[in-house]
């Protein structure tokens, strides 16, 4: 069996880490330099283009592929500021159909409308208490199962202060408790900037023992 997984915008590593705890060797890409980043082998390139020139590694060695394309465009926060952004959700998922690989694309709320029968995972699901961190997964070439989500009891902290005993934390633009949000996740080479874009390395264990468990890697 082939035990590689491919993290493309795999940003500092978040949904890496999760993918090497089930016990997978993982490459990352990223468009950006990503001192930061906890992966066994990692190329600066657009993802995209990464998945055409490398199309025959990639089909002899890769398992598995997560991709988790840049969610600015479909961020709330992004559209009250006004900046642009790419759309990349279905050029991704284009690439990806086109290698014939199992995969996951992982997003935000706000890119609901374009996956495909998605799985919401939330810090509740893994014994968090201090983030929800809301995220969706669309399966390629398999399925994911949706797991119970537990109900929301905790109010979440408003943004420019500091989390209260039992307040949840919005990891998102220049949030306070950085390091509860790091202790939590497990994610102790992360700054708040890495935090800010990643996945909780659980929900990608997770998700790569279903994987495991669905027996579709070659």
């Amino acid at each position: 069996m082939k035990r590689t997984v491919l993290d493309l915008y795999c940003c500092q590593g978040g949904a890496t880490s999760g993918y090497q705890a089930a016990g997978f060797r993982v490459v990352g890409v990223d468009l950006d330099d990503q001192p930061r980043y906890i992966g066994d082998e990692f190329w600066q390139s657009d993802a995209i283009s990464f998945l055409t020139v490398h199309r025959d590694w990639i089909r002899a060695e890769v398992a598995f592929i997560h991709a988790s394309p840049p969610c600015q465009f479909d961020s709330d926060c992004q559209r009250i500021q006004g900046n642009e952004h790419p759309d990349l959700i279905e050029p991704t998922r284009d690439a990806l159909e086109d290698l014939g690989l199992p995969y996951v694309i992982e997003n935000v709320g706000g890119a609901l409308p374009k996956l495909k029968n998605p799985v919401e995972l939330c810090g509740l699901m893994f014994g968090m208490t201090r983030t929800y961190r809301h995220r969706y997964f669309e399966a390629g070439g398999w399925t994911l199962p949706q797991p119970h989500h537990p109900r929301h009891e905790a109010p979440q902290v408003k943004m420019g202060r500091s989390p209260r005993p039992g307040e949840v934390i919005q990891a998102i633009g220049n949030f306070a408790g950085v390091g509860i949000v790091r202790d939590e996740w497990a994610v102790p080479w992360m700054n708040r900037d890495g935090i800010r874009e990643a996945i909780p390395p659980a929900y990608t264990e997770w998700i790569a023992r279903q994987f495991l468990a669905a027996g579709v890697a070659a």
